[in-house]
């Protein structure tokens, strides 16, 4: 035995051996003495299950044991006997070959695994290794549940634990066919904007679409470290985690696997002020880093956008690209694409504005003297977030109209960063249209008291936009219907509080679909116009058009929210077919805006707003579709865990889609700290090579 042990555990093993002769004989002389000066002995007679006996107390544990068989007899009163010398010598046998047993597995998973195992482990510290191998969680008091990851082997073979703190945990459930939040009254999205179109494709439902109950948990973590910063990452002490916590854990989820489907092409939107209002490059050794982190994963290149606030800031026609001609060249030397955005609007005051970037110094002049050139709603309240499409063919920005200055711009641009078009370092143009350079109203505005689910105002006051809507009422012969609805309600109503928008409202009725037909026949025509002098500009060069997604209200028949917005989509007719059409005429690709963190943490406020992001998504996705219009997207919110990762694939890559359609490319919002943190940028790593259609492990969330 002593040869076989040898070679098994080496040098070691002697060590070892010496240890054990010594706790035994220690043992031995404690039992002694305890028979001597201890008379009773209070038997246990519990043990707690739910956790594991620490390693210190595994001795005492298994000696407290043998105390109890030899507690007490019927005529004795408990007193403890002194046991026989033979049964001790068995006991020191049992005791030496019990610890070689143990000597044997420690040593082999020290010299062949890579254990990093303490001298004197016992097999609780073996149980805890191997659990940890198999990806699960064994909190310092022994509590033991199932990871949401699988531990990684590092480069020298020792275990670690890998799990992402901002991953969220879904439970299992059958996905609900029904729409969530709708009352008696109403009929399902699908019913209303689906039921006259032939061939929708309705993907299938995702087990990521969570229900109000499965909101997204932190997660419990264990890596080795000190129980300090496993407190920190669970939110308290380890004995705050209940049975009933642990029990709740949901189990995995397998995910769909991407692998072998199409290419989609990522993109990370660089920060609002990575230029400055002197169009400097702010921080270019900083970003050279992280744009050479985003190269390294194999990240297809970033966007920007180019402030016209920055660029002709002080006089008409005088444009400073200096910041930028450096930031292109810098991508363009680490192989990078480029996604350039003409940002025709101010930044600053909406969700995620970190930055204040107003529209040029000269504008706000003209704006001064004629505050009609801004979008201004029933109140007379003027929004200077851009110019209104009133004056499209107005001069009066210093002798040009809105249409030449936009033009103007683009085309200085074209000429100054020509050599970026033609090595194909700018891969596509996203034209600015509106308030976030979207194309819609500014119906919704912040500053002047929206919140959400209000269904915003109609922003068509400026004595610009009356002279054509006058125009429209004269032509069809009703000169009366040159006014707004007066029963629209006020940025923060409901739809049911209101004569235009509650069921079988104005909105319905003659001058209600003359207004809403005009209202957005203006979005139309202004977006029509800005893309084919941009089709002209950047002749031979991908342009897009961004789209936000109105989702509040969709699930009413007037759908409040879009038509305030300029989307004249209610229940019994599709609003978006004009728009893509219009896009599909100039050759522009339609950039949408997903709400995918939004479906998964607001359940609850939908509910109440009668809410429906994926109903709006696909209805718009279809009839872009439809047309064959390439459709883009990039998220809304910031985003760093799996389950909204896995969210964004899934509409990416629609499973059921018999036309294997895809996006044309997916932009993130946006480079920064957060997603520079260690967890979120493996999580982002992952998603990435998923989104390139290749394969990755741990296929489970």
């Amino acid at each position: 035995m002593a040869t076989d042990m040898q070679r098994l555990i080496g040098t070691s093993e002697e060590d070892d051996e010496e240890e054990m002769d010594m706790d035994v004989k220690e043992e031995d002389d404690d039992e002694e003495e305890n028979g001597e000066k201890h008379g009773r002995r209070q038997v246990m007679v519990g043990v707690d299950v739910c956790t594991a006996p620490s390693s210190s107390n595994n001795n005492q544990f298994q000696h407290q044991q043998e105390i109890q068989e030899q507690a007490g007899t019927p005529g004795g009163g408990g007193v403890r006997r002194s046991r026989p010398l033979e049964e001790k010598e068995r006991t020191k046998l049992r005791e030496r070959h019990r610890r070689a047993i143990t000597a044997r597995i420690l040593a082999g998973l020290r010299r062949h695994g890579n254990y990093n195992l303490r001298v004197r482990a016992d097999i609780n510290d073996v149980i805890a290794a191997l659990a940890r191998e198999a990806g699960w969680v064994v909190l310092p008091d022994g509590t033991t549940f199932p990871s949401r990851s699988q531990g990684s082997r590092t480069a020298g073979g020792a275990s670690s634990m890998v799990t992402s703190s901002s991953s969220h945990m879904v439970s299992q459930q059958t996905p609900s066919t029904s729409l969530r939040g709708v009352s008696s009254g109403y009929r399902s999205s699908v019913e209303y904007n689906t039921c006259q179109m032939k061939g929708v494709f309705m993907p299938t439902p995702s087990p990521y679409d969570l229900s109000p109950i499965a909101q997204s948990q932190p997660s419990l973590v264990e890596d080795g470290r000190e129980q300090t910063e496993i407190q920190s990452h669970i939110g308290g002490p380890v004995d705050a985690v209940s049975d009933k916590q642990i029990a709740d854990v949901p189990p995995k989820l397998p995910e769909r696997d991407f692998s072998g489907t199409p290419y989609v092409p990522v993109y990370v939107m660089l920060p609002l002020g990575v230029i400055n209002l002197k169009c400097e490059l702010i921080d270019p050794d900083g970003l050279l880093k992280q744009l050479r982190v985003l190269k390294s994963i194999n990240v297809d290149g970033v966007m920007v956008d180019c402030w016209w606030g920055i660029v002709e800031a002080h006089t008409p026609q005088d444009y400073n690209w200096n910041g930028y001609k450096k930031l292109f060249q810098m991508v363009s030397e680490l192989k990078l694409k480029l996604q350039v955005v003409m940002s025709f609007h101010e930044c600053g005051g909406n969700v995620g504005d970190d930055v204040c970037i107003p529209l040029p110094h000269w504008v706000a002049e003209i704006g001064r003297i004629n505050p009609h050139i801004f979008f201004t709603d029933r109140e007379g309240r003027r929004n200077p977030e851009c110019l209104s499409w009133g004056i499209d063919k107005e001069r009066v920005l210093r002798g040009r109209t809105a249409l030449e200055v936009y033009f103007d711009y683009m085309r200085s641009f074209r000429v100054e960063f020509d050599e970026f078009f033609q090595n194909g370092v700018i891969s596509m143009v996203v034209v600015g249209l509106g308030p976030c350079g979207e194309l819609r109203y500014p119906s919704c505005p912040v500053k002047h008291g929206w919140r959400y689910p209000g269904i915003g105002e109609f922003q068509c006051y400026d004595q610009y936009l009356l002279k054509n809507l006058r125009k429209a009422s004269e032509a069809r012969g009703h000169s009366f219907w040159a006014r707004g609805p007066d029963n629209a309600g006020s940025y923060n109503s409901r739809p049911h509080e209101t004569g235009f928008f509650c069921d079988g409202g104005d909105y319905n009725g003659y001058y209600g679909r003359f207004f809403l037909n005009w209202y957005s026949q203006v979005l139309v025509d202004h977006g029509d116009r800005v893309l084919s002098l941009a089709k002209l500009a950047f002749e031979g060069t991908c342009i897009g058009a961004k789209l936000s997604g109105f989702h509040w209200w969709y699930k009413t028949a007037s759908h409040a929210a879009e038509l305030t917005a300029g989307f004249y989509n209610p229940c019994n007719r599709d609003g978006y077919a004009a728009i893509v059409a219009t896009l599909k005429k100039n050759g522009a690709v339609l950039n949408f805006a997903s709400a995918e963190l939004h479906t998964l943490e607001r359940q609850e406020e939908f509910s109440e707003a009668l809410a429906d992001p994926d109903g709006l998504m696909w209805q718009v996705m279809n009839a872009a579709w439809d047309v064959c219009t390439p459709v883009a997207s990039e998220n809304t919110l910031p985003c760093h865990d799996r389950v909204g990762y896995n969210k964004i694939l899934d509409n990416a890559k629609p499973l059921s889609d018999p036309d294997r359609r895809h996006f044309l490319s997916f932009t993130y919002l946006r480079l920064g700290l957060g997603l520079m943190e260690r967890e979120n940028f493996m999580e982002f790593e992952r998603f990435v090579k998923r989104m390139h259609g290749e394969a990755v492990l741990d296929l489970q969330v």
